[in-house]
């Protein structure tokens, strides 16, 4: 008898950052299809994250494209710090990254599920990949759901949290979603 090869699982939060949310949730949903005989997702989503996922009309479609979706109970609950500290997961991403959730992280501040996560997380050397709305100081576009393009800018202070965490052990950070799609294509396609 062959014995089915076991499935990898990555843990995958969102926070309430806007930016390329919907470019972002497509991507998710692509990787799933793409990825669906070696890799399971297993989605968490913050209470901030759920407000945006909302807002943007993206929360009734990522619950429906994906099993695994929960939402922020408190810090602790669902009890993901420990199932990533454990093994369960391969890795965090944590995609899209809200300015708020990187200034917390990078402070140490683990208040929220998916900032107590991270941090227990890079504690237990488990693999913690971020996208940050907010990455080097600029003025950014962004669409917002009417389609209205505004511009927003990104300050020295939320720029140099970026860096603090580019310093830590563990912890990735990358500036374009695309860097998504080729962490997987290096983790999975061998």
């Amino acid at each position: 008898m062959i014995k089915a090869q076991k499935k990898c699982k990555v843990a995958w939060g969102i926070t309430g950052g806007g930016d390329k949310i919907a470019e972002i949730i497509k991507m998710m949903i692509d990787l799933k299809n793409q990825y669906e005989s070696k890799v399971d997702i297993h989605i968490f989503v913050s209470k901030n994250g759920e407000t945006m996922l909302r807002f943007y009309r993206q929360f009734e479609i990522l619950k429906k494209e994906f099993s695994n979706f929960t939402v922020e109970m408190n810090a602790n609950a669902p009890f993901l710090a420990s199932w990533l500290q454990s093994g369960r997961y391969d890795f965090f991403f944590v995609a899209p990254t809200s300015s708020n959730t990187v200034a917390k992280i990078a402070n140490s501040i683990g208040d929220t599920l998916i900032t107590n996560s991270v941090i227990m997380s890079l504690k237990a050397f488990c693999a913690v990949y971020l996208f940050p709305t907010d990455y080097r100081e600029s003025i950014v576009e962004t669409v917002v759901p009417n389609g209205k393009t505004i511009k927003i800018r990104v300050r020295k202070e939320e720029a140099d949290q970026i860096r603090k965490l580019e310093q830590m052990d563990g912890m990735h950070v990358f500036e374009t979603p695309e860097r998504i799609r080729a962490i997987f294509e290096e983790r999975y396609n061998k």
